[in-house]
């Protein structure tokens, strides 16, 4: 067995666990294996474990893994801030995005996503922490943006993103995940939007997320190991 088998049996294994806790069926959390500083030849070893869902947050690296794997039919989902000058590389090649958190974003992915596909699938991304480091929309202006991206052709909203700060407190860690249910909650009742999706969750604190309600967990070091970045 692999080091990358070995490991995404272990996170699923951890979802099981925390679905059973918080009475949730693991059908309805997806992993999100996070590739992002990988190489190809390591997606395609967790691709042969069965991996399908796969995410990346550096468009140039991310297009080139794309390229090199198309033979797999795998899912891109494109987790990092993006740049409008980058839109057009994501709109062309991803099935997700989770990152909006401006609607100019929004607006130019709708615009240039190719006839043919399938719509976008998105998620705003909401900074619940309020730190100016991190990416994101501010909780209180979030019910109009999801109004506004609702409205999109060639886009359909899904749900809602965050990275919370970085804490040994997983008791913190999830209020904020259950901040974020929350606002899910309030824009669905607000906009009338049916949302199904809360991308939260990493290698870390997947387990609080899940009890909270996330929908997808987004998990790098412990399937793939420590990142080196340059």
């Amino acid at each position: 067995m692999t080091t990358i088998s070995a490991n995404l049996q272990a996170v699923y294994a951890r979802i099981a666990a925390a679905c059973a806790a918080a009475g949730r069926d693991p059908a309805t959390v997806r992993l999100l294996a996070v590739s992002k500083t990988w190489p190809a030849e390591d997606v395609r070893a967790a691709a042969d474990c069965g991996q399908r869902a796969f995410g990346e947050s550096y468009v140039q690296e991310a297009v080139a893994k794309i390229e090199a794997l198309a033979d797999l039919g795998l899912e891109w989902h494109f987790i990092g801030p993006l740049q409008s000058n980058k839109t057009r590389l994501v709109a062309e090649r991803f099935a997700w995005v989770h990152s909006i958190d401006r609607l100019k974003i929004a607006e130019r992915l709708s615009a240039q996503r190719p006839g043919g596909m399938p719509a976008l699938r998105v998620c705003i991304e909401i900074n619940v922490s309020g730190e100016a480091s991190k990416s994101g929309c501010a909780p209180d202006e979030a019910v109009e943006l999801a109004r506004r991206v609702a409205q999109l052709p060639n886009l359909t909203l899904r749900g809602l993103m965050t990275i919370p700060e970085a804490s040994d407190d997983l008791s913190a860690v999830r209020k904020r995940f259950a901040e974020l249910r929350r606002l899910r909650e309030c824009i669905e009742g607000e906009c009338g939007l049916g949302l199904d999706t809360l991308s939260m969750g990493m290698s870390h604190d997947l387990e609080a997320a899940i009890a909270e309600g996330a929908t997808i967990v987004r998990v790098g070091t412990a399937i793939f190991g420590a990142r080196e970045y340059q």
